[in-house]
Formats: C-alpha cells, sequence, structure tokens
C-alpha cells in the first residue's frame, strides 16, 4: 500500500467516525454541560493514554516549551468541546456542521492578519462564495422551529476558535501538538463539572456515553495521522464529507429535517469550498508532473 493510499483511508476514516458527534448529542438526555463533561472526560483520558503509550512523557514537555503559543492553542481547543455541544443543543445539526465548514475561510483570515500571508485570488472567490452562504443559513434560522441565531453564532465563533488553534500550531509546526489535545479535552471536562451532573446520566446511558467518547478519541487520532500523507487540498476535501453525512445522518436516524434554506446555503458553502480544493489539487498536481523531454526534430 503506498503512502498516499494509506493517507487517504486513515483520514477517510477519521472523518466517518466524526460524523455521529452531533448525532450522539442529539440522543443522550442529559443537559449540554453533562454530555460535554463526559464528551472530553472520555475522549481525553483515552488519548492522554494513547500518549503516554507511545509518546512518553516526552511529548508533553515538547508542547510545554511552545511557551505562549502551546498554551493559546490548548485553550483555543477546550473552549472548543463546550461550544460545540451548545450550539447543538440550541440550533440544528445542519446549521452546525455548515458553519463548521468555513473554517479554511477564518484561517486564511487569520493567516493573513497574525501572519502577514496575502489572500490569493482563489481564497478571495471563495470567501465572495461562503459569506452569502454563512447568511442564508442564518436567515433560514428565523424560519426553523429547530433553529436558532444563537446557535449558529456559538458556531461561528467554535469555528473562529478551530481556525485560532490552526494558525497557532503554524507558529510550532516543529513540535507536535498531539499531547496537548488530551490537556484541552479534561481542561475542559474540569470546568464543565460546575454545571454538569456526570452521575445522572451514566448511570442510565453509559453505553452512549462511552461510545461518544470512544469515536471522539478514534477520530482525533486518524485525523492526526492521515493528513501527514495528504496535501491541505485532499485533507479540506474529505473532511467536507462530515458536513454532507452528518445532517444525513440525523435526518435518518431522528428525523431532524434541516429545512430548505440551511440545504440551500450549506449547498452553497460546502460547493464553494469544493471547487476552491479541487482548483487547489489541480494546481498542485500540474506542479508536481515531471517536465517533458523536448521532442527530437530530425536533421
Amino acid at each position: 500500500m503506498s503512502e498516499h493510499l494509506k493517507g487517504l483511508l486513515i483520514t477517510a476514516l477519521g472523518v466517518l467516525m466524526i460524523v455521529p458527534d452531533s448525532l450522539f448529542v442529539r440522543m443522550i438526555e442529559a443537559s449540554p454541560a453533562t454530555i460535554t463533561f463526559w464528551r472530553a472526560a472520555v475522549s481525553g483520558s483515552l488519548i492522554l493514554l494513547g500518549c503516554l503509550l507511545f509518546q512518553g512523557v516526552g511529548g508533553f514537555r515538547a508542547v510545554l516549551r511552545t511557551g505562549r503559543a502551546g498554551l493559546l492553542y490548548t485553550l483555543l481547543m477546550a473552549t472548543t468541546a463546550p461550544g460545540f455541544v451548545m450550539a447543538i443543543s440550541l440550533t440544528s445539526v445542519a446549521n452546525v456542521v455548515f458553519i463548521f465548514a468555513s473554517i479554511p475561510i477564518f484561517a486564511a483570515i487569520f493567516s493573513r492578519v497574525f501572519l502577514g500571508e496575502p489572500f490569493s485570488r482563489r481564497t478571495m472567490l471563495t470567501m465572495a462564495a461562503v459569506l452569502p452562504g454563512l447568511a442564508i443559513i442564518a436567515y433560514g434560522s428565523h424560519e426553523s422551529e429547530i433553529a436558532s441565531w444563537q446557535g449558529d453564532v456559538i458556531a461561528l465563533a467554535v469555528s473562529a476558535s478551530f481556525a485560532g488553534a490552526l494558525t497557532t500550531i503554524r507558529k510550532v509546526r516543529a513540535t507536535s501538538m498531539i499531547p496537548a489535545i488530551p490537556v484541552s479535552y479534561l481542561l475542559s471536562a474540569t470546568v464543565m463539572l460546575i454545571w454538569a451532573a456526570p452521575g445522572e446520566v451514566m448511570a442510565s446511558q453509559w453505553p452512549l456515553v462511552l461510545a461518544h467518547g470512544g469515536f471522539i478519541a478514534m477520530s482525533t487520532c486518524l485525523l492526526t495521522l492521515g493528513p501527514r500523507y495528504l496535501s491541505s487540498a485532499e485533507v479540506s476535501l474529505l473532511i467536507l464529507l462530515e458536513s454532507v453525512l452528518a445532517p444525513l445522518l440525523v435526518w435518518a436516524v431522528i428525523g431532524e429535517d434541516p429545512g430548505a434554506w440551511a440545504i440551500v446555503g450549506g449547498a452553497l458553502v460546502i460547493g464553494a469550498l469544493l471547487v476552491s480544493n479541487l482548483i487547489a489539487l489541480r494546481r498542485r498536481r500540474v506542479r508536481t508532473l515531471p517536465s517533458r523531454p523536448e521532442a527530437s526534430v530530425p536533421r
């Protein structure tokens, strides 16, 4: 098996493992704080165990040496777990995952502001299509019984946090930040203990609780390993699968209709990102093609 095929399989499996995330949030009957606690505690503990088994304490020491960048990355990632659950609790799954698809746009903006990287023409055209799509999703929330603008705003904030973490990690790209992930999750779980009631849900719904955290842990590990063998455009294309499959899964299992506005806006967002990443992938392949030898001219 080639390294490229290995990367495709690992990344695709990682995306498939995260697709049921929002469905678990819908199915577990508990407060958002309690769901967040167990989601973060179980997945964080499993990833922590994996880090200790494969890296020992050396990986954590390396993260500590990254200083403020590592701390900022850890704190930003810690906000994403409660933010995701709260967004799902307040608005439709379709709205949340469609809004999450805008993470690359936020990352491009942050890279321009904090790293001084200019916008490419492709990025600007993508933004011009994605932003109206997000506006359509927000407009549709006013006419949907299962969606709200409050949840949409939280989803947008989580997207910004993810993008901020991705931008931060580029300043310490020589260091593996995997050990920071369980620290982030366990920090989030500790804070959620203030509002959570973990004993109640664990007594009656422990299979769902453990499965939820286990899926997140496996997805996190796979999505950390797989992209090492792929280009960023290929990774982005595969991750878009979640935005398509997650609403369909929730619709099929519990009958949550995303609504026409969410579908139209989401199609615009995903379509723009799909075209953008396909163009980036095509350009990369053209650049890596070996130059053809000049044809010999008969004399």
